[in-house]
């Protein structure tokens, strides 16, 4: 927990409440249902709550700002980023129902009504979104694919709208694979600009947007 308030020293009483009971919230849910590596949930804060809050790095979420998580997983990066932008409509998306199921339950233990959580794959929604996440979950070109067409034309936030994945490793092949068939600008930022710990030196934002 002490990661999060050195790098996010301002969040309210209620945020640092939530953000305290994510480690027995999701060790009593990986004990049901595997989402997480037993290793990593030891280090849950670090490598998962963490590295989901880079985003709020490059980009402060206006209210009403409407997010698609793609392969949202055990919940993250979206509950992190839902306990901290609590004004932000945020849509989970997972083809696997036990891990929407867990999303579920952690969104209502904490009370979070700005997170939905749906069993379905990202081609098959309609609604369009300000913004599209994901965390190391497939391919810039798989992910671009999977969600064309679903990208508000209209910003209202600081940044353009656009696809803000979180990658690691070295991503030059893969960005111009996906350039090649999407022509789009892109932004890729190293998360040690961010956080001094080992875990993020290869870590990456690749914010992405036309």
């Amino acid at each position: 927990m002490h990661y999060i308030q050195r790098y996010f020293p301002n969040i309210t009483p209620l945020q640092k409440e939530h953000f305290e009971k994510l480690q027995s919230l999701y060790e009593f849910w990986n004990a049901q249902i595997n989402v997480i590596s037993r290793k990593d949930i030891e280090g849950l804060y670090e490598k998962h709550v963490l590295h989901s809050l880079a985003i709020a790095k490059i980009v402060s979420f206006k209210p009403n700002t409407t997010i698609m998580d793609i392969g949202c997983g055990g919940g993250f990066p979206t509950i992190p980023l839902a306990i901290l932008f609590p004004q932000v409509q945020f849509l989970g998306v997972d083809s696997i129902g036990k891990k929407i199921k867990v999303v579920q339950e952690i969104a209502t233990a904490l009370d979070l009504k700005n997170v939905t959580a749906i069993n379905a794959r990202a081609e098959t929604i309609k609604d369009k979104f300000d913004f599209i996440i994901s965390r190391a979950v497939a391919p810039t070109l798989d992910l671009i694919f999977w969600s064309k067409g679903k990208i508000k034309a209209e910003s209202i936030n600081t940044i353009r709208n656009g696809f803000i994945f979180l990658k690691g490793g070295e991503l030059k092949n893969e960005l111009n694979e996906a350039h090649q068939r999407f022509q789009f600008r892109h932004e890729e930022i190293s998360l040690k600009k961010f956080f001094d710990a080992e875990f993020f030196e290869t870590k990456k934002i690749i914010y992405i947007h036309q």
